[in-house]
């Protein structure tokens, strides 16, 4: 793999600005499209019910359990918010479909990200508070937001990142829209900071950082601000670890992958996975990317779907196309996973479901 970090970055950063905060995309056209590789999975839908018999909201949140089998998900309370429900957002589900347990409901406004640790501890993160809109319907959603959970597997919340409904600057411990969260090989807690660097409006006080704490979740350091250069972000929406414990961040906004140490020092960055929302790597280093918003805006040339490849290599060898819409908006999946059997869970937000995808070769 050819690294990209030293290539014209100093051209880049002196447009960085105009094409970030005019809602510019940078043209950097670097890597062929991926979309041509084989499909070697079928496509289960409506495997999976909520409780209740209510209707799937947005998700993009789905995770492994720590037997490698079983599910997690977290649902925005059949609908894209949970400000109005006190759902159970948060569910566990048997390898064959069936309810384990749920629980959360009240708590958490945007469930976004979803992490499981080696002791089988669910983290959430909430990605914004109530909206005015909101609040005027349910003043009980006050207070509520911004926030990393740490639950046991039962529902008892252990540990709490940030204060709930107070927004951070990047700067220290208060979380501003986190979007996913990770526990790095010695304990340490890192958080995907900051939703919003992609949008047009984004200005140099968006928050775009990797937040890292200690395992008992005092604040250590943060890394990253708003930007194209390697090391910054345009929304750092998904984190994962791969074996060598290199993390790998899914900068949406800059359609690629950044890969750092776990002390922050950059390592590379690749564009073959496309613009991906969500990122799982597995114990064998497969490297599931999930593609939910490659369009003929934001992506020409690419097709919205999953990749399958190498954390190692960076190789892509698989690819699950989205059918559900042509190119243009968010359909496919922003949240991915794969269980110890090769299945694929695919987390989505715009048709909002869960959907299966069973390796059959």
């Amino acid at each position: 793999m050819i690294s990209l970090a030293r290539t014209s970055w100093v051209t880049v950063s002196l447009l960085s600005t105009f094409l970030i905060f005019s809602g510019g995309l940078l043209a950097q056209k670097v890597t062929n499209p991926t979309n041509e590789h084989p499909n070697p999975y079928r496509t289960i839908n409506d495997f999976f019910d909520l409780p209740e018999d209510r209707e799937w909201g947005s998700t993009s949140a789905v995770e492994i359990d720590s037997d490698g089998e079983s599910i997690w998900v977290a649902e925005r309370c059949s609908s894209n918010s949970c400000a109005l429900s006190d759902a159970d957002p948060i569910i566990k589900y048997d390898k064959d479909g069936n309810i384990v347990t749920s629980f959360g409901g009240g708590m958490i406004i945007w469930p976004h990200g979803i992490h499981v640790d080696g002791y089988g501890n669910v983290w959430v993160t909430d990605a914004r508070a109530a909206s005015p809109a909101e609040l005027a319907q349910n003043p009980d959603a006050a207070g509520k937001g911004h926030t990393v959970y740490k639950f046991s597997s039962e529902g008892e919340v252990l540990l709490v990142l940030g204060t709930p409904g107070v927004a951070g600057d990047g700067s220290g411990p208060l979380l501003n829209s986190p979007n996913d969260v990770v526990t790095g090989p010695d304990g340490s807690i890192y958080v995907g900071d900051g939703h919003g660097g992609q949008g047009a409006n984004a200005d140099l006080s968006t928050v775009a950082r990797i937040a890292k704490f200690d395992r008992h979740g005092r604040f250590l350091e943060s890394w990253g601000s708003i930007g194209t250069e390697p090391g910054k972000f345009r929304t750092p929406h998904s984190l994962a670890f791969d074996s060598q414990g290199r993390l790998f961040v899914a900068d949406r906004g800059n359609v690629r992958i950044q890969i750092f140490t776990q002390e922050g020092d950059f390592i590379d960055e690749w564009h073959q996975f496309g613009r991906l929302s969500g990122i799982y790597i597995d114990a064998d280093d497969v490297l599931y990317a999930a593609d939910s918003e490659s369009s003929a805006t934001s992506n020409p040339g690419w097709r919205r779907g999953i990749r399958v490849g190498s954390a190692i290599t960076g190789h892509v060898f698989s690819f699950i196309p989205d059918p559900a819409r042509s190119p243009g908006g968010t359909s496919a999946a922003e949240g991915v996973a794969a269980d110890k059997h090769g299945n694929v869970y695919g987390a989505e937000v715009g048709p909002r479901q869960l959907v299966k995808y069973v390796r059959e070769n």
